[in-house]
């Protein structure tokens, strides 16, 4: 059962047409200004007008004992992060619950095929505001476009029992003035993503960083996906009262069992993973994945195997979004890495695949190579031992808590020297990879 028109605007939507005119206006012209003196007045009209509005509007959607319930996530794109909140929102709506989620930008050719095919109800608002200047400015960008969000579904959308908010969590303060109850997932600490920084970015952070701490902490619950978050989340936020509670992702076990469709079997791809020994990379096409040290220890295999080393393939494939500068810019370094480490020939690059090619992959492949180090958690690892497949991980992060040394995959130092060992030693022992 879709949501309930909102209360106020059952049969007036040029109403509420002119009303996201009017609050596109003032955001377009708050994210001009430079001055706190402009726009921080602004910022708290805009939250007693809605403090107004919402005391006004005191209407209680009810759906029975079912929950209606919106998930609020900055951009659905293809990633663990949104892996996990589509399988999240669907086994909700499986349960009877009615599901919404609302997002900055979703691109239907880009983003996993529940939320492209009718299978959840996907609300954009506010993909008119750019990710960036010059690529600058990226955390400024998207603090308007989660504000512009949150105030949008506050004004204009219905009233739900629960929200579900991640990765972004300035939406949280405005979003409470709905006397929803929030639940937010914490992936990881923004501020510790955000690398290392110089004076000048120290400054400029700072804010941010402040803003973070203050919004996350205003959630009713608050997730975090490993013992390893946790613990990062009660050293960075110090002012929290109560520890977060470990929800580890879950993977839909359903789309693993079924086996790949007969048009993928006619596939480039597939002929490769059926006539090769093939180790699989999975990742989005981001320098802190750390994709490249897959590379290098792939090219490490050749003096070790000598003619043998040609009839190897590496599928490197991930989340590839080409509105994305560091997508783009980083697929190109690791195609010249394998270039100038002579490996072009067998590296195959598999950017934005679809949910029957990762099966495929998976299914397939030789083994998984998981490359980020101190990983949050890491949901690859998870979908490659469910494939029956080992996992190259590193020995820190996330993937401590999920892969078994020696049994379910091989836990290694940080370096392309011991992943390269890794995939010798599992090469050595074809009957356990298979």
């Amino acid at each position: 059962e879709r949501p309930h028109p909102h209360p106020l605007y059952p049969s007036f939507p040029p109403i509420r047409k002119m009303g996201l005119a009017v609050l596109s206006a003032v955001m377009v012209y708050l994210a001009t200004q430079t001055s706190a003196r402009v726009w921080v007045p602004v910022l708290l009209a805009l939250l007693v007008a809605l403090g107004l509005y919402l005391w006004m509007r005191r209407v209680r959607l009810s759906d029975g004992e079912k929950f209606r319930v919106a998930f609020v996530h900055p951009d659905l794109g293809i990633g663990g992060a949104e892996r996990l909140v589509v399988d999240a929102a669907v086994g909700l709506q499986q349960l009877g619950h009615s599901v919404v989620m609302y997002t900055s930008h979703h691109d239907p050719k880009h983003a996993f095929a529940e939320t492209a095919d009718g299978t959840l109800q996907v609300k954009v608002h506010g993909d008119f505001f750019p990710r960036s200047v010059f690529g600058r400015l990226h955390i400024l960008f998207a603090t308007i476009r989660g504000v512009y969000l949150a105030i949008v579904m506050v004004m204009f959308e219905p009233r739900y029992d629960v929200l579900v908010v991640d990765q972004l969590s300035v939406p949280n303060p405005f979003l409470r003035l709905t006397g929803s109850r929030i639940v937010f997932y914490c992936h990881f600490p923004d501020l510790k993503l955000s690398g290392r920084r110089g004076a000048l970015k120290s400054v400029y952070r700072l804010p941010f960083d402040l803003l973070e701490e203050w919004t996350t902490l205003l959630a009713d619950v608050i997730l975090v996906n490993s013992r390893f978050t946790s613990r990062v989340f009660r050293e960075t936020f110090r002012s929290a009262v109560h520890d977060p509670t470990v929800l580890y992702p879950s993977i839909n076990l359903a789309a693993y069992d079924e086996p790949p469709p007969a048009g993928i079997q006619s596939t480039e791809l597939y002929r490769i993973l059926d006539t090769h020994a093939t180790f699989v990379s999975i990742n989005r096409f981001e320098r802190k994945k750390d994709v490249g040290k897959a590379v290098r220890a792939f090219a490490l295999l050749a003096p070790h195997l000598g003619g043998r080393f040609r009839e190897l393939r590496l599928v490197l494939a991930g989340g590839y979004d080409p509105r994305v500068a560091e997508n783009v810019e980083h697929k190109q370094e690791l195609e010249a890495l394998a270039e100038s480490l002579g490996v072009r020939g067998q590296v195959i690059f598999k950017p934005s695949f679809t949910s029957e090619e990762r099966s495929a992959m998976l299914s397939k492949g030789l083994a998984v190579v998981y490359t980020p180090a101190n990983e949050h958690f890491g949901i690859v690892p998870v979908e490659g031992m469910y494939a029956r497949r080992p996992v190259i991980a590193c020995n820190n992060g996330g993937p401590t808590e999920s892969i078994l040394d020696g049994e379910t995959g091989i836990l290694c130092e940080d370096t392309p020297e011991a992943f390269a060992q890794a995939m010798l030693q599992l090469l050595a022992d074809r009957g356990r990879a298979a």
